[in-house]
């Protein structure tokens, strides 16, 4: 069988709202991509750019999420180890191998390698990186069509003194993960729910 090796990565799993993705990528070697790196050491325009290219000439390529309310059932860290299960299943060719950005693996029906730092050493986790990552951003500038108080286009939901203020102004909204502190405090403290 043809070795086709996947990398994995995962986006937002620190942020007080919004779905947590993660993305899986099989490169193909005659279609090398230049520039790859960890999706947080690039400017926003470069990493726009290397997604359309990886979208172009990667073999395959899947992008998947878990809820916000799988978030707040299950824990952050299962729903992202569910985001990446549902990524690496998305794969047609299916992937023969997995190798996971971080310490631990999903469980996969596939072998996987956890790799420490591997989204700045692994071509295919750099790219699944930046797929996830401009993926997520795109759902966060969508929500804030929704619920535009937030400024969520702007920190992408993740817990800044912007982000602070408004959840103290309008309350938690449905995008918002309850089982975070900053989230859940508020609600405690009888916070206000808008849509």
């Amino acid at each position: 069988m043809l070795l086709r090796v996947c990398g994995v990565d995962e986006a937002g799993r620190g942020p007080l709202a919004g779905p947590v993705f993660a993305a899986a990528v099989i490169l193909n070697p005659a279609r090398p991509i230049v520039g790859l790196n960890d999706s947080k050491k690039l400017s926003e325009r470069m990493r726009d750019r290397l997604a359309l290219e990886i979208r172009e000439k990667a073999l395959t390529y899947a992008i998947a999420y878990a809820t916000v309310e799988e978030i707040d059932e299950i824990n952050i860290l299962q729903a992202t180890m569910l985001a990446m299960q549902r990524a690496v299943a998305g794969l047609a060719p299916a992937a023969s191998e997995a190798l996971i950005d971080g310490n631990r693996c999903p469980k996969l029906s596939i072998p996987a390698r956890a790799i420490v730092r591997g989204d700045a050493s692994e071509p295919a986790i750099s790219a699944a990186s930046i797929l996830a990552k401009t993926a997520r951003d795109a759902e966060m500038c969508r929500i804030h069509l929704l619920v535009p108080q937030y400024a969520l286009n702007q920190h992408k939901g993740y817990d800044t003194p912007q982000h602070r203020a408004a959840l103290n102004r309008h309350g938690p909204t449905e995008f918002h993960r309850r089982s975070f502190a900053p989230v859940r405090a508020l609600l405690e403290r009888g916070g206000i729910t808008t849509a």
